[in-house]
């Protein structure tokens, strides 16, 4: 549970003491009081009315001087274990985002028109054919957040109230620190929106908890491994749509056309952000990164300058302390390629010393291999990008992102094969941790998965 120390008005059952118990029938009231609460104080609510409370609430976020943003600076790094410039960053990346003018772009994205959940509205194509239509939310959304990053979980919370539900936040335990100061900051912008909103932890599986949560819900979205979502589904009455947002990994590719000695420092800036964003840990985090030999810059060459601005990049936003299992899996990983790079000079490593920070691996086996994270990057030569996906043929199906470095008459024609495969969102390096508020995770659209459509025929 979070620390008491932080001294927030008890408004979320993740407020409570950490001796706390919570029970099913506190559960059971809960599910009904944000079920009454929604009806009385947000399913009325226009969207331009929460357009503004929400972009008003992240536009805070960003000034230094916030109340929650300075809770999380402060006593972030102690409950999350990133550090506080890792925090700084994140916190900055993604409340950027949360703006009126890219809110209304994602409702006229999903829905052809920004006031689809206020009323019967048509698109102009709608209109030749005197049809309208009006999309309406689940009564009650519960999520089941991850607890790897914040991000999914404010993002789950935002979509939420687009789309007027009431919502269980159920997070991972221990990690409830970063939705809770999110959801008081929406409490104190507008506590009759807070009133509709509940965050809450324990460890997965409690059946006696979650088999309440189910039962009330309309609609469940989970993050989490395959395995997990594979529980969660089974376990659900046959009413209630499920939302499942499953294991994936990202990586980047570098035509060997942008591998010039003026360039590649900047594109071994820009690897090094997505590396260093949330400690890697995202779906969004590049596990691997493929270069094209035959550049000014060898592929091994740009290892050791990725490991430079890693080294770099650790001075100014330092990872952070690791749990001790973590750690010793780096250090065994670690050991295996000291071990090769010793046999093969096809085999290169370099790391930080008497830390386990940061580390890069170059190996000449191009085959996809899954990071340990919190900063260990494998770098790989191909020979194009046919080839790189021959040797990623192992997580076919379970990629989110491709982050690219390559010249402007490339991207187009890469974008389309990486999309032929079945990869969900190219973007350039640098980015692969920050996407657009509108981004389509997984390639699903955002808010049109949670809503049901009635159709107008005039």
């Amino acid at each position: 549970m979070p620390s008491k120390e932080m001294n927030l008005p008890n408004y979320f059952l993740a407020d409570l003491p950490p001796e706390a118990t919570l029970s099913p029938a506190m559960l059971a009231e809960a599910c009904q009081t944000l079920k009454r609460n929604r009806e009385r104080y947000l399913s009325g609510r226009s969207t331009e009315q929460l357009v503004k409370v929400l972009s008003d609430v992240a536009d805070a976020w960003l000034k230094p001087d916030h109340t929650f943003r300075k809770l999380v600076l402060e006593r972030g790094p102690g409950e999350t274990g990133f550090s506080h410039k890792t925090l700084q960053r994140g916190l900055d990346d993604f409340f950027r985002q949360v703006t009126p003018e890219n809110l209304r772009a994602l409702l006229v994205q999903e829905f052809g028109n920004a006031r689809r959940l206020d009323a019967v509205t048509a698109t102009e194509v709608e209109q030749k054919s005197s049809r309208a239509a009006m999309a309406v939310g689940p009564e009650f959304l519960v999520h089941v957040a991850a607890g790897n990053i914040p991000n999914p979980a404010w993002m789950s919370i935002i979509l939420g109230l687009l789309a007027r539900s009431a919502q269980f936040v159920k997070c991972a335990s221990g990690s409830a620190f970063l939705p809770r100061l999110f959801a008081h900051s929406l409490y104190e912008a507008d506590p009759k929106l807070g009133a509709c909103l509940e965050i809450a932890e324990w460890r997965g599986g409690n059946a006696d908890l979650e088999n309440i949560l189910f039962a009330e819900a309309s609609c469940v979205t989970a993050t989490g491994s395959d395995e997990n979502l594979a529980a969660i589904r089974s376990r659900l009455p046959a009413h209630v749509r499920f939302l499942g947002y499953g294991q994936r990994v990202s990586f980047g590719f570098v035509a060997r056309e942008v591998l010039s000695r003026l360039n590649a420092p900047r594109i071994a800036a820009r690897v090094t952000d997505d590396v260093v964003a949330w400690n890697q840990l995202g779906c969004l985090s590049p596990h691997v990164i493929y270069l094209q030999p035959g550049g000014e810059m060898s592929p091994e060459k740009f290892a050791e300058l990725l490991a430079d601005e890693l080294e770099r990049r650790e001075q100014t936003e330092p990872r952070g302390e690791l749990p001790a299992p973590h750690a010793a899996g780096i250090a065994s990983r670690r050991g295996i390629y000291k071990v090769r790079a010793a046999h093969s000079p096809e085999t290169l490593m370099w790391h930080s010393q008497e830390s386990t920070a940061w580390t890069v691996v170059f190996e000449a086996d191009a085959r996809f291999q899954i990071s340990c994270l919190n900063r260990f990057i494998y770098v790989k030569p191909v020979k194009d990008l046919v080839e790189m996906l021959q040797h990623a043929e192992v997580v076919r199906g379970k990629v989110s992102t491709v982050g690219i470095a390559a010249s402007e008459h490339q991207i187009e024609e890469l974008a389309t094969q990486l999309a032929r495969w079945g990869v969900t969102r190219v973007c350039p390096l640098g980015r692969m941790q920050n996407p657009p508020l509108t981004w389509r995770h997984d390639g699903r659209p955002a808010l049109g998965e949670l809503v049901t459509w009635a159709d107008l025929e005039m």
